[in-house]
């Protein structure tokens, strides 16, 4: 009879130390020891283990044994954590010599680095992480986890492992293990489970090591829709009838992680049909949007997003996503094709909606040009939720109250986080947008065709309907979907004090 498949986690904490078998066994064999009473042991067994095992596992414990199914990405992720933390593992000093590349090959490709290398990744991805950043230092190397936008330390690793550690992760991403004067960039694909997951790598050397990056895009993950991100109902009122505009030119802004992908591509959600042809530009492809032709740029075969736009344009689509106008060339073909007839959606770096204007008449775009074809901006940033279970209502201080009036607002209570098990004690859970939004109109092309200032721009934009970031923010901080703390950290607050 088959056995039962359980979760390792399921029976956490597992026995520890006498009451464990060796980390060697349990690595070479696939077996682990679940739990153990005076008259029965439950062992859990990965398909490695054979009947040998088996037999050997029985006659040590002369008692009941029930054998459970397990699954081997679950028991490396388990043994690449207890060989980190273990002081007892092996320390090794790298010798600088001409057979230093067959030296790091033999310990990168050592179980023990690729079972702690494994843990790490696979730990970020049940985590809900967006990046894991394994940072070398002096002693102790640290492993970071990103989640929900905060940095946190998950271990930490004697610093004589991380050069093994850099080694295994270069050769998963096909890069050159002996070179640490240069930064280097590449990729890796992993399975976990039935499900691939892509690894955006970024490494770089710093003082005492170096600095690595491992970005987690989940490709077979859905993109969110426009309902669930965070923009109040006016703003998806105004997003969803700029998208219903045949041509033109929409644009997200923000800074680095803020959601401009994630919004794209829910855009993109809501635009597909059998009758439009729609095509995305992206570095990288984040998400697959079903019925959208995505393609990811490649800059080291000259396949930037100004050459793929060119290419793209002969493909007769009705809508382009463009994940990116960095530069001057790809600003004027973006123009182009939203004046001759195509609906583009892409984002820049500038801090607020408004800023969207000066930024592409910097970039060299003709004011006429600007008013014809921008349609809407919308400039967002990603601020943490608070738990529904543990949030508190507490009242505002005279600062904070300040803070509302200078913005024109009132708020009668305040919430702050908690700290409960729905949330790991972290008081938060999630995230969501705060969303500033404008649409163009006739009084709007006109500041523009003038060279109007930044504050023009945006007393106009205010005074026929615009809500600010800030006003956003405050809105929810007041509505117990987010703190304070949590608006201050993205937006600048204006004084609290008289």
């Amino acid at each position: 009879m088959a056995e039962a498949s359980v979760s390792l986690e399921r029976y956490y904490p597992l026995p520890d130390g006498p009451a464990q078998y060796p980390l060697e066994f349990i690595e070479a064999k696939g077996a682990i020891k679940l739990r153990e009473d005076e008259g029965r042991v439950e062992i859990g067994l990965t398909e490695k283990a054979d009947d040998q095992t088996k037999n050997t596992i029985r006659n040590f414990h002369k008692k009941e044994v029930v054998f459970l199914s397990i699954n081997m990405v679950e028991l490396s992720a388990y043994l690449g954590k207890k060989l980190g933390e273990d002081d007892r593992a092996e320390k090794t000093g790298l010798a600088i010599g001409t057979d230093e590349r067959v030296l790091l090959d033999k310990l990168a490709n050592d179980a023990p680095i690729i079972n702690l290398v494994n843990s790490i990744c696979i730990e970020g991805i049940r985590s809900g992480a967006s990046d894991i950043h394994i940072e070398a230092g002096t002693e102790k190397a640290r492993v970071r986890y990103r989640i929900d936008g905060v940095l946190r330390t998950i271990r930490t690793i004697d610093s004589n492992r991380f050069p093994a550690i850099s080694s295994r992760i270069k050769i998963m991403a096909n890069l050159n293990i002996l070179e640490r004067r240069q930064p280097q960039d590449g990729r890796i694909t992993v399975s976990v489970g039935e499900e691939n997951v892509d690894f955006r790598v970024s490494i770089i050397p710093v003082a005492g090591g170096e600095s690595i990056v491992l970005r987690i895009l989940g490709k077979k993950a859905a993109a969110g829709t426009l309902d669930n991100l965070g923009f109040s109902r006016p703003q998806l009122t105004t997003l969803r009838k700029l998208l219903r505009i045949p041509h033109g030119l929409i644009l997200l802004t923000g800074p680095t992680g803020s959601g401009k992908t994630t919004t794209l591509n829910a855009m993109l959600g809501e635009i597909v049909s059998d009758t439009l042809k729609v095509i995305a530009i992206e570095d990288p492809v984040e998400f697959i949007v079903e019925g959208v032709n995505q393609i990811q740029i490649n800059e080291q075969i000259g396949l930037g997003f100004d050459v793929l736009l060119r290419r793209v344009l002969r493909q007769d689509p009705n809508v382009i996503m463009i994940g990116e106008i960095r530069d001057t060339s790809t600003a004027e073909i973006a123009v182009r094709a939203a004046l001759t007839g195509h609906l583009v959606l892409s984002t820049l770096h500038t801090n607020d909606s408004v800023s969207a204007i000066p930024r592409l008449i910097n970039m060299g775009i003709e004011p006429y040009l600007i008013a014809s074809v921008l349609k809407g901006v919308a400039a967002q940033r990603l601020v943490r939720k608070l738990c529904p279970h543990c949030a508190k209502a507490v009242k505002p201080s005279e600062a904070e109250q300040n803070i509302f009036k200078r913005s024109g607002m009132t708020a009668k209570k305040l919430y702050t986080a908690g700290g409960c098990g729905a949330c790991d004690n972290t008081g938060y859970t999630g995230r969501t947008i705060i969303a500033e939004l404008f649409s163009n109109d006739s009084g709007l092309e006109e500041l523009i065709m003038r060279r109007e200032n930044l504050s023009s721009l945006n007393a106009y934009v205010q005074q026929n309907g615009m809500t600010t970031l800030l006003q956003e923010g405050l809105r929810k901080a007041s509505e117990g979907i987010t703190t304070l703390r949590e608006i201050e950290r993205e937006i600048t607050l204006p004084g609290g004090d008289d």
